[in-house]
């Protein structure tokens, strides 16, 4: 509570909102995972621990998500196994139509079905060498397929490439540790961030949620509290920032120790936005840090360097993760 002046010469007392209720901060996880769920809401990679189930195999299936949100080696794996299979398929087609469904004079290599096999990779990728042919009315017609096929597929691959590389994704690397570390007269908690591209995230804000259970009536619970941060965003975000929570008086953290915290499965959650430069998009980014994942009385080691001669100033991001023993002062 704090006095303010008003207009006749006199003070008014004006009081501080009211603290935010606790199921507007549980980030949408629900009362029931909250309070039930003894893992970590969220792993270091952004992946949450939360899984679902009663929904059937086709109607949870989103196979265009799934290949945007896959590693690049498991997608051009995905689409050579594809490609493998169709002609596979279409060459067991071949065989099905009868012995004399393909002419040629061209021998068949290790057997018909090889033969077929790979007619049905000039067919399906319009090569067409015009060494082997359709010979029957059936064979011809698994040709007009197999050319429907080849181009849908061509044509669905290739918006998928374009669709994976144009998308804008934020490659923020966090540190593998927090620190408790000594700040001002006092502590505070820290973490540190760096980008992982060359291009700038423009507007980028930062917010860290503590998820711990506390006691309330003999009853522990998971309580999210929103940690208060010295500087909440920068408008540009180029090489590194170190994200710091203030430990004060109105801190959760505040006389809390490594024991205490570990006894209560805290778990910090930092969650960014900002703007990519490139497509003006906005991109996210998300970890989290156990209590085990905190070092105490540690705070970051100096990542940027000098030239002697240039006067340059670099910054090694291999060091993001360095750490270094710091006294902590009394709260």
């Amino acid at each position: 509570m704090h006095r303010i002046p008003v207009p006749d010469g006199t003070e008014a007392q004006a009081t501080s909102p009211p603290p935010m209720p606790p199921e507007e901060r549980d980030l949408g996880f629900g009362s029931v995972v909250a309070s039930e769920s003894r893992k970590r809401l969220l792993n270091p990679d952004g992946s949450f621990n939360v899984a679902r189930r009663g929904l059937g195999f086709w109607s949870s299936l989103s196979i265009y998500h799934a290949l945007l949100r896959m590693s690049w080696p498991r997608f051009l794996a995905t689409l050579a196994a594809a490609y493998l299979a169709a002609n596979a398929l279409f060459a067991a087609g071949y065989l099905a139509c009868g012995p004399g469904a393909l002419a040629g004079d061209v021998p068949a290599p290790e057997g018909p079905f090889l033969r077929a096999f790979f007619f049905s990779v000039q067919t399906l990728a319009t090569i067409g060498f015009g060494q082997i042919t359709p010979a029957s009315i059936a064979a011809n017609l698994l040709v007009v397929l197999e050319s429907l096929v080849g181009v849908l597929g061509f044509a669905l691959a290739t918006g998928l490439l374009f669709a994976r590389v144009s998308r804008p994704r934020a490659l923020v690397v966090f540190s593998r540790r927090a620190v408790i570390a000594p700040y001002r007269d006092g502590r505070a908690f820290m973490l540190r961030i760096a980008n992982g591209r060359r291009s700038e995230i423009i507007e980028l804000q930062a917010k860290i949620v503590l998820s711990m259970f506390e006691g309330t009536d003999g009853t522990r619970m998971r309580r999210f509290h929103n940690l208060a941060l010295e500087r909440q965003r920068v408008a540009f975000f180029p090489l590194t920032w170190t994200l710091v929570h203030p430990i004060d008086a109105d801190s959760p953290l505040y006389g809390r120790t490594a024991a205490e915290l570990a006894d209560m499965q805290a778990e910090f959650l930092v969650l960014l936005t900002g703007i990519e430069e490139t497509f003006s998009q906005t991109v996210h980014a998300r970890s989290s840090y156990a209590a085990g994942d905190v070092a105490w009385g540690a705070r970051f080691a100096g990542i940027f360097d000098r030239d002697q001669d240039e006067g340059d100033l670099t910054v090694d991001i291999a060091r993001l993760h360095d750490i270094e023993p710091a006294a902590l002062p009394e709260h």
